[in-house]
């Protein structure tokens, strides 16, 4: 008898977990990944940072550590901390006790978690993402049962931001819609607005009433008495990344409609998986509260960080050099982990068939993925895939 699910269809692989799929079957010695955006060294390794592993070793060692459950919204000195750590020590809205904080698992689940309660108790069940947007926005919002609408953003013409788009997208989008915004270093494009263009779409969102979803995966790398959402990840600026470790804070007009939302985020979470898991945050915690970690922590921050950026004037003055076609200095100008080239997608296939080169269809890479002995290798194929008769 045939299975009852014989008729279950092979689904596609995710498009950027998948990239590394490819990348693991290839046997060449020369094979780069570039598509998935978790920090390497020089050497093209994974990085556990001092500080995790100080942190790590300190709870290891306390012997009157227990592995019992946390409450639903997870460890509560982690969520005090992480509210502190994004809103600034002296917010208003940390001192009025209008924040209502959730640890989550890492940044995915901190969007969905947010994603159902405003599904659930939100009026607008409309979100706006920039055009692009990482590409599990999509999908975390349209699960939890929003509506998913895009606004401008990225302008292919100038690989800058398409500021206009932006402002006439977001003007007539229906009152107290909700706004995807990334906080700091836009995945997967890098451009980010000025402070002068964020305080114009700040006007905006607030004349209108929106309603403000940070995604700030990246920071590191809201204080207008107004109230929005903010989902925050350990995964790259502490190197957490399979720790999971996140956490959604939602800043409300008052003390006591944060009791309230918190109260009704636990019943969001409860059927989902009822506490978040307690090592990660153990050791975010333990960082952000000791103020020679802490400083710690910012130094091997900034280390990671200045290698990324070296990583983009490495690329730009290798292709600079051999002369490729085109203006390539976004390289140098966008921010984060994250180019995105310019490269279509037949450039892209063109460089991993030939180049063995891996990154997604888009043309992102990861900077993070590069390093001075495998530069030479990339501007090569960049500027082969360039070059070639189309």
């Amino acid at each position: 008898m045939d299975s009852v699910f014989a008729a279950i269809v092979q689904a596609p692989e995710d498009p950027i977990l998948g990239v590394t799929v490819a990348y693991n079957k290839d046997q060449s010695p020369v094979k780069l990944n570039l598509g998935v955006g978790a920090y390497r060294t020089e050497e093209g390794k994974p990085l556990v940072l001092n500080v995790v592993r100080k942190a790590e070793q300190l709870l290891v060692n306390d012997q009157s550590r227990v592995k019992e459950y946390l409450p639903i919204l997870g460890l509560a000195e982690f969520n005090k901390l992480s509210a502190k750590l994004i809103l600034g020590d002296d917010s208003p809205a940390i001192q009025e006790n209008r924040v209502a904080t959730a640890q989550c698992l890492s940044g995915t689940g901190s969007l969905r978690v947010g994603a159902e309660f405003l599904a659930k108790h939100y009026h607008e069940r409309t979100i706006y993402i920039p055009q692009p947007s990482w590409g599990n926005h999509l999908k975390v919002f349209t699960m939890a049962g929003l509506s998913v609408k895009t606004y401008g953003y990225y302008d292919p013409t100038t690989l800058g931001l398409n500021f206009q788009g932006l402002l006439e997208d977001l003007g007539a989008a229906p009152a107290g819609a909700v706004v995807l915004l990334h906080a700091c270093a836009h995945n997967p494009t890098g451009v980010d607005p000025t402070v002068e263009q964020w305080e114009q779409i700040r006007q905006l969102i607030r004349s209108k009433g929106l309603l403000p979803f940070f995604d700030s995966a990246y920071q590191g790398f809201a204080s207008d008495g107004g109230e929005c959402f903010i989902a925050q990840s350990y995964a790259k600026n502490m190197g957490l990344y399979g720790e999971r470790v996140g956490a959604l804070s939602i800043v409300c007009k008052a003390a006591d409609v944060a009791g309230r939302v918190e109260s009704q985020l636990k019943l969001v979470i409860r059927p989902m998986y009822s506490n978040p898991p307690i090592h990660g945050a153990s050791i975010a915690s333990t960082i952000l509260k000791n103020s020679d970690m802490y400083n710690e922590w910012k130094i091997e921050l900034k280390a990671m960080a200045d290698r990324i950026i070296s990583m983009r004037k490495q690329l730009f003055d290798a292709l600079t050099a051999k002369g490729t076609p085109g203006d390539w200095s976004h390289i140098v100008k966008q921010i984060g982990m994250f180019t995105f080239t310019g490269l279509n997608s037949d450039q892209v296939a063109f460089m991993t068939k030939e180049y063995h080169i891996y990154m997604t269809s888009d043309g992102r890479i990861s900077m993070a993925g590069l390093s001075s002995s495998t530069v030479p290798h990339l501007a090569d194929a960049i500027h082969a895939a360039v070059t070639r008769a189309s």
